[in-house]
């Protein structure tokens, strides 16, 4: 590992761009004085943008010239094949020669999966990396994965979601035994698809501190710490999520302004409006784990402001500091050695 740490920044993705990366970025050294970024790009915007930012001359930041970026709705094999010096590579080609510990993407979702199992390559045991973000619940939070990265996941898979989410949830909420639940249409052990249920068998090994399936209503209840989940499942529930509280918000200020009366109720309540907005923000909840990998990738949301994508970048500081594929890789090779001699 470099030191001090180290992120790399892919500067050029996302919709907003340096516009928003840049600012992110001083954000972040603001919080960590043993922080140093590499922002990779287009050397020629990022200098410009960085003077116009007074930030030009800041030592804790290097330009890392890309000549490429991948677009938003770029197909991730012709950016694999085509765009080898794209920001988003090269970003993520720092983590591997071991010149940054983390690297953070707004860019296309599609693409930087494909690319960072190209260059990091899978951890031993893992089939597929595994889309992992956390989501709040009425206790704190829980981790969710898969978020989309695969679909039609088989049972071994599933359970390998669990156990890396389990560790996740254990060095980053420094929660010694992370409950693990399944996504599922019921509760029951008939309900469910034959590879779900075979899963569940596979997570009540022992290995895991598995509490068995969930409904989606459950997600954010508190109950688990982990929900474990076909991307297909997954992205479907995130997104429905979104669109809810998307429309409770339309709702509440729809009725708060429909007249005088309502708009004094709304100054009243105020102080709990903003602390709900502060609890549910997804803003403070960005940054996805690409888990899975030799090497951590953070994705952001593609429409990530500059507190959403100084959160991302966060998040990366914390896996880096938590030595979280070192974790998964150590919890896997556990497992494999009891598969071995069993």
């Amino acid at each position: 590992m470099t030191d001090p740490l180290t992120i790399a920044l892919d500067v050029m993705g996302g919709d907003t761009g340096a516009d928003v990366v840049l600012p992110a970025a001083l954000r972040a050294l603001q919080k960590r004085a043993d922080l140093q970024l590499i922002l990779v790009g287009d050397e020629e915007i990022i200098r410009r943008d960085l003077q116009a930012l007074g930030a030009a001359d800041n030592r804790r930041l290097t330009v890392q010239h890309a000549s490429q970026h991948v677009d938003m709705d770029e197909q991730p094999s012709h950016a694999l094949r085509f765009k080898k010096d794209s920001s988003m590579r090269v970003a993520i080609n720092l983590v591997k020669e071991g010149r940054a510990q983390a690297c953070v993407s707004a860019g296309n979702t599609g693409a930087l999966m494909a690319t960072a199992r190209y260059v990091l390559k899978t951890l031993p045991g893992i089939d597929r990396p595994a889309i992992c973000t956390a989501l709040p619940t009425m206790t704190g939070h829980t981790w969710m994965l898969d978020l989309g990265a695969n679909v039609d996941s088989s049972a071994e898979q599933l359970f390998q979601f669990g156990l890396m989410g389990s560790v996740l949830a254990g060095a980053v909420d420094d929660n010694s035994n992370p409950r693990v639940g399944l996504l599922n249409i019921g509760e029951e052990e008939m309900k469910g698809s034959e590879t779900v249920r075979e899963a569940s068998t596979l997570c009540s090994s022992g290995v895991l501190n598995y509490v068995g399936f969930i409904e989606g209503d459950d997600i954010y209840s508190g109950k688990v710490d982990v929900v474990a989940c076909d991307g297909y499942v997954g992205n479907i529930a995130l997104k429905s999520s979104e669109g809810i509280a998307k429309m409770i918000s339309f709702y509440i200020k729809r009725e708060f302004s429909r007249n005088l009366l309502t708009r004094l109720a709304a100054l009243v309540a105020m102080p709990v409006l903003k602390a709900f907005r502060r609890q549910i923000d997804p803003r403070r909840y960005n940054g996805a784990s690409l888990l899975g990998l030799r090497g951590i990738v953070i994705k952001s949301h593609g429409g990530a402001d500059v507190l959403a994508f100084a959160n991302a970048i966060h998040v990366a500081v914390v896996e880096v500091e938590q030595k979280v594929p070192e974790r998964i890789r150590s919890q896997l090779h556990s497992v494999l050695s009891r598969r071995q001699a069993g």
